[in-house]
């Protein structure tokens, strides 16, 4: 009974050792809640933390290590228009829809991530704005898909909104590691999750995610929150707020 014991905890063993020879992540945020107001223009996010490595050790003779931070807006459903010109005049021609598109994605790493990983690799955790899996809808063509795709990334890169930052991550004698990321004005608000990866030789050894919530306050937390919950309300206060601004726009004419 003894030596079945002993081979039925032989693997949990086995597992636990390899599992205590990886490497871990201990990430965090400045910012874990960032409130946007009338007045925001944007805030700068520090995302840092240390790389635990058993033994409390770096290893040696082995290639340096990598860190990739991810930071993922909540998805959502994205309509795409090409505009062609017909008899001098642009038109909506063609369309694609994404059913799950982030709505902000930024990626920092410590080296350009085609030197870090593989094109595999890369498209499992979708490393880079070239591999975001967007869910496009069925019956379009591959190569219809990835001009429509190209031309959204593009549309989101102008507007602040996807980011690719390499060697923007700095690691200090192997194990702690810092970047800095801009939110943009125009961020959607909601869940984020900032994801970090260790990666050495092309191998994700680890990886964490910690969560950031972006949300209105103030008089615009109130209007979104109308617009979402009471329709009726928010008629009301923007005829009242439409109201008010001409009635006052008046008075001042006259006095002037």
């Amino acid at each position: 009974m003894r030596a079945r014991l002993l081979a039925l905890a032989a693997p949990l063993l086995m597992a636990q050792t390899m599992a205590a020879d990886k490497p871990v992540l201990v990430p965090d945020v400045s910012q874990r809640d960032i409130e946007i107001a009338y007045s925001f223009t944007g805030a700068e996010l520090l995302l840092f933390g240390a790389i635990l490595y058993p033994g409390g050790r770096t290893p040696r003779g082995e290639a340096p290590a990598d860190i990739v931070v991810v930071v993922k807006g909540p998805t959502q459903p994205v309509l795409v228009r090409e505009k062609e010109k017909v008899a001098g005049i642009w038109v909506n021609a063609h369309s694609q829809r994404y059913s799950s598109a982030p709505s902000f994605y930024a990626l920092a790493s410590s080296r350009p991530i085609e030197r870090i990983v593989d094109e595999r690799t890369r498209a499992i955790y979708e490393l880079g704005l070239g591999s975001l899996q967007l869910s496009p809808g069925a019956g379009t063509i591959s190569a219809v898909q990835e001009r429509f795709q190209r031309g959204l990334v593009d549309l989101k890169r102008r507007g602040g909104l996807y980011v690719e930052a390499p060697q923007a991550v700095e690691i200090t004698d192997g194990v702690l590691y810092r970047a800095r990321l801009t939110i943009p004005a125009r961020v959607p608000v909601g869940r984020f999750t900032a994801e970090t990866f260790l990666i050495r030789d092309g191998r994700v050894l680890a990886a964490a995610v910690r969560d950031i919530d972006i949300r209105k306050s103030g008089f615009e937390r109130f209007v979104a929150r109308a617009a979402e919950r009471s329709s009726i309300l928010y008629g009301l206060t923007a005829v009242a707020l439409s109201v008010l601004l001409g009635w006052t726009a008046g008075q001042i004419a006259r006095r002037v």
